[in-house]
């Protein structure tokens, strides 16, 4: 789950605590905001379920970037598939973005769930129609628009979807 270029070695790790104090200092310019959310505001919400996945992008055990891969009635939204994991709250912090960190991470995504999530073989997730860098960059990654559209609370929202092929033990 690693990708090693020019002295950066990137991977994805679950979060844990000892990464609190880093994702602390976090920061997203207001036009970012308008698509994510800050990543311990997310960690933090009471309401997701106990098994979403609270997922860090790292570059040399720095967070980078940060995604939640939701479980739940949230999923049921995006596809009928119940082996489908719905990714929320994708961000790179301000001070790395133009780094090829968010696309090395998303080309981890398949392995990483491959190893850590069993038995999800989809990951879905809506992008505002406003937010065309995120949607090309979901393309580039892999992730594939069937046109199907729903209005979410920022407005309309391209669902996007990632086969993930299941390995076999």
């Amino acid at each position: 789950m690693e990708t090693t270029t020019k002295n950066n070695l990137v991977r994805l790790v679950h979060y844990t605590n000892y990464y609190e104090p880093m994702i602390s200092n976090f920061h997203l310019p207001p036009e970012k905001l308008q698509f994510t959310c800050y990543p311990l505001e997310k960690i933090n919400d009471p309401n997701l379920s106990k098994e979403t996945a609270h997922v860090l992008i790292l570059n040399n055990d720095i967070p980078v970037g940060y995604f939640a891969l939701e479980t739940g009635e949230k999923v049921v939204k995006y596809t009928k598939n119940m082996n489908a994991r719905l990714l929320t709250a994708f961000s790179i912090n301000h001070d790395f973005q133009g780094n090829g960190f968010a696309k090395k991470g998303l080309l981890l995504l398949p392995l990483f769930v491959n190893q850590n999530l069993k038995n999800v073989n989809e990951i879905v997730l809506g992008v505002n129609k406003r937010n065309t860098a995120a949607i090309n960059l979901y393309k580039k990654t892999g992730f594939i628009d069937h046109n199907e559209v729903f209005l979410g609370p920022s407005g309309e929202q391209h669902i996007m979807h990632l086969s993930i092929s299941l390995k076999k033990d």
